[in-house]
């Protein structure tokens, strides 16, 4: 036969457990920032709550490098998902916004 290539870095089996909370913490911390912040938005919450959503975010982001370092991304692929982490905390602002000036629009 041939040599095989491994085109992936493999997750050590002693991290494995860790990966796959980490992984779990990013999708459950995504939705938490989300969540908090639509809800406050729509004011559903009170504004005061609206630190608990950056909290979750901030929580988010260091999960993020945590899974990032242990599956061993390279550089290239760790700046491309932190700049789509840095545009998930600016997306809903945006999104907001355009809501409120089309609420604005027509209402006005």
């Amino acid at each position: 036969m041939g040599e095989i290539i491994r085109l992936r870095p493999e997750i050590p089996l002693d991290d494995f457990l860790l990966v796959f909370i980490l992984g779990g913490l990013v999708v459950l911390l995504a939705a938490a920032y989300v969540g908090v912040f639509a809800l406050v938005k729509i004011k559903k919450l009170k504004n005061h709550y609206m630190p608990l959503a950056y909290v979750f975010w901030v929580l988010l982001a260091y999960s993020f490098y945590l899974l990032s370092s242990l599956i061993g991304s390279d550089p290239f692929t760790q700046k491309v998902l932190f700049m789509a982490l840095a545009a998930y905390l600016v997306f809903p602002h945006f999104i907001y916004f355009l809501i409120q000036k089309t609420h604005e629009a027509y209402e006005h």
